[in-house]
């Protein structure tokens, strides 16, 4: 196990070094240097040479990756020129309602796929296993900002429930504790996250009631209720171990555009601001951070499922 752990830490950095080298050279590519973002579209062209000599800009893209490394490896994330302040003290400000907002949306989603799963599994081809897949099929296939206007335009444009605009506390627990003006982002990714993980359950479950320890726990004559909660709720929720890991990077992406469809300050909105005002240390910083999050998925998810299924080794 600890061997497994190593080699796999170990191919996680490498995999992250790749990402990292590729994501800046493609931004690069695309945009290679914020002087005239940051100097205004006036500036001569002396003035711009002068401010990329000043900031490292006019070294070759590798020089500047190194030089971006090695700054990240000491805890430096660059510099906010829009912002002027740090890239680090801009994430240390929002990453916290970021993470509330995946934190709790994918506890609520787990919370509601895993027994809906079940019970289409066990009800299937019924009428109402027949609802539930035509709504999760519907909401599936939605992008995930025309669920949130429609959210908006019913709950809170027509029947005045909740707010049309995320909390602008600058409170964590002031955030936690205003669902007036959570609900709508919340239940925004609580449902699409749901439209997936019920599908996976769902099939799962499936394939756990055909097994045979299913079969010989009701043949002892043991209440429906028990099969289900002690032997069928278990094994079938395996897949959902791998599945929400695999999540984690994708929520990511639905608070961008959750953040910045009910103005919430976040990571998402922060992002999306930088993409406004090509701010690029933070475009960079984020975009990275997206990639570790997606390689920190993957390996909580193979340790978890090793946890909850004694059967599996890994070597």
């Amino acid at each position: 196990m600890s061997l497994y752990l190593l080699r796999r830490i170990g191919t996680s950095l490498v995999v992250v070094l790749g990402v990292s080298i590729f994501i800046f050279f493609l931004l690069h590519a695309i945009y290679p240097s914020p002087a005239i973002d940051v100097l205004g579209p006036r500036a001569n062209r002396a003035s711009i040479a002068a401010w990329n000599r000043q900031n490292g800009f006019d070294n070759p893209w590798l020089v500047q990756y190194l030089h971006y490394m090695k700054a990240l490896l000491s805890g430096s994330f660059g510099w906010s020129y829009k912002e002027n302040q740090s890239v680090a003290a801009l994430f240390g400000e929002v990453w916290a309602r970021s993470a509330y907002l995946s934190g709790i949306s994918l506890l609520f989603a787990v919370v509601i796929a895993i027994p809906l799963g079940i019970y289409q599994a066990v009800r299937r081809n019924t009428l109402g296993d027949y609802v539930a897949t035509s709504l999760a099929f519907v909401t599936y296939a939605m992008p995930v900002y025309l669920l949130g206007l429609i959210l908006i335009d019913v709950f809170a444009l027509q029947l005045h429930m909740f707010s049309f605009e995320a909390s602008q506390s600058t409170s964590l627990w002031g955030v936690m504790t205003d669902w007036y003006a959570m609900t709508l982002p919340i239940a925004t990714l609580t449902l699409i996250t749901v439209a997936a993980f019920s599908r996976y359950m769902r099939s799962s479950a499936i394939d756990a009631l055909a097994q045979d320890y299913i079969k010989a726990a009701r043949a002892k004559g043991l209440p429906e209720r028990l099969v289900l909660f002690r032997h069928l709720l278990r094994n079938a929720s395996l897949p959902m171990v791998t599945l929400i890991g695999l999540s984690i990077p994708a929520l990511l992406a639905g608070n961008l555009i959750t953040e910045t469809l009910f103005n919430y300050r976040g990571l998402g909105l922060l992002f999306y601001n930088s993409l406004q005002q090509v701010d690029y240390n933070v475009m960079l910083a984020y975009t990275l951070l997206g990639a570790i999050l997606v390689v920190v998925g993957n390996l909580i998810a193979d340790i978890a499922l090793t946890m909850a299924d004694p059967r599996i080794r890994l070597a």
